[in-house]
């Protein structure tokens, strides 16, 4: 074990965090327990969660985004719980981390630097660690002073690992120069990425996108035997992986598994994240995966939704998944969510079932961006021939005249491939000219 790893597991898995969570009008809290969600994210970073903290406010205090009666509660229950860290499930300011610490005495977090703290934890190629940096780095850089006195004050811990520690002691012209570096470098990583997933384009290709733990990367095994890294933690899944998928009836398709969204996700990553998210942002059809055992799928699709608007992705082709049918308490409640969302299919990937119906709604969407095709061409083109042989379902077929007629089903996508002087190319309706 490196002095690194030695230094997490003493001081990062043991910390003890109290937790805090803010509604606002603009941002009220979607469950009966508004710290549910934050408990998963403090669990993931380590941290071993000993309290928490709620308050509904009609505006921020801008000093230290909490009321001056709960900072007063905040700093007795840090103190009778011994935290050794705070976590918001807000985004606070510069001023706001200073003012907190400095009345608490302990080290204040919010949210989106949890989030990225756990990205760095869980990067594990070296595009992913580039991109943890550069997110990190970014978020940092307007508040240097304050991290400065986090790693001067405590040594590792939650919101200080991963690969852009050692940046965050430098000053603000070595950190420009550094991120500077990060994005010419991942500039290459995202033009590199590009050409793979153009290389693709003649290729049917579906990935699964969903909110973190979904069931995603279980899908993924199931569905192709990937060996796909799972594990029922948040972001157990950072890198993008492609693997074949042999659908019934229609042929291989490529699937990709990505790295699941959450709500408020921070801008940085997600900007940082292109490269990888660059599968689902080239996919001919999107698998939205939802964990349908949770009381808050509806809200975890909204987001889901949004970071994919975000993306471009917002009207691309999309199935809805409905996994962990077989964990839903209540069959009413699947009911009410397959009513909202006529379309999807509700399966459960551990239990294996519902992946037929699956597959076959897969195909139905897959086909209704094919085209039915007379095309006319000289038999000599052999070009025009061999990429319809390879490419296209021909269903008929005949030669008059130094001349070949086909009739074929084949991607939309595909026809400008065969476009060409000596090429006609007619839409046929219902199979009929």
């Amino acid at each position: 074990m490196t002095l690194d790893n030695t230094r997490d597991e003493l001081t990062v898995h043991l910390e003890r965090a109290f937790l805090v969570s803010v509604a606002l009008p603009d941002r009220p809290w979607i469950s009966s327990d508004p710290l549910d969600e934050l408990r998963g994210l403090a669990t993931t970073a380590g941290a071993i969660v000993v309290g928490g903290l709620c308050q509904r406010r009609e505006k921020i205090n801008p000093a230290s985004y909490i009321g001056k009666g709960k900072l007063q509660e905040l700093q007795e229950q840090v103190e009778a719980t011994e935290a050794d860290v705070i976590v918001f499930d807000n985004d606070l300011s510069p001023a706001q981390l200073r003012n907190l610490e400095k009345a608490t005495k302990r080290k204040v977090l919010d949210r989106s630097e949890l989030i990225l703290d756990i990205f760095a934890t869980r990067a594990r190629t070296t595009e992913a660690r580039l991109q943890v940096e550069l997110a990190q780095l970014e978020y940092a850089l307007p508040r240097l002073r304050q991290m400065w006195s986090h790693l001067g004050r405590i040594t590792g811990g939650i919101g200080t690992r991963g690969p852009g520690e050692t940046q965050l002691e430098e000053d603000r012209r070595l950190v420009d120069l550094r991120i500077r570096d990060l994005k010419a470098r991942l500039v290459e990583v995202q033009a590199r990425k590009e050409r793979e997933v153009r290389s693709r384009r003649e290729e049917h290709t579906v990935s699964l996108v969903g909110y973190t733990n979904a069931g995603k990367s279980t899908l993924m095994n199931v569905l192709t035997g990937a060996g796909v890294y799972v594990e029922d933690k948040l972001f157990s899944t950072l890198d993008t992986r492609t693997r074949q998928w042999h659908l019934k009836d229609w042929g291989r398709v490529l699937l990709s598994d990505t790295v699941g969204f959450i709500r408020d996700l921070p801008h940085h990553l997600i900007a940082s994240f292109k490269a990888t998210l660059e599968e689902a942002r080239q996919a001919r059809l999107l698998l939205h995966v939802v964990d349908a055992s949770n009381p808050h799928a509806e809200e975890q699709i909204k987001a889901v939704n949004a970071v994919l608007k975000e993306l471009g992705c917002g009207d691309k082709a999309t199935l809805l998944v409905l996994n962990k049918a077989d964990r839903v308490s209540d069959a009413s409640y699947l009911q009410v969510l397959q009513s909202h969302h006529p379309r999807a299919v509700a399966i459960s990937a551990r239990e294996r079932s519902g992946l037929e119906e699956l597959q076959e709604a897969v195909v139905e969407m897959l086909s209704a961006d094919f085209a039915d095709a007379a095309i006319e061409t000289d038999a000599g083109n052999g070009k025009v021939l061999s990429y319809l042989a390879a490419h296209a379902d021909i269903y008929h077929q005949e030669f008059h005249d130094n001349r070949v007629h086909i009739r074929c089903h084949l991607p939309r996508q595909l026809l400008h491939h065969i476009q060409g002087p000596d090429v006609q190319v007619r839409f046929l309706d219902n199979g009929s000219e």
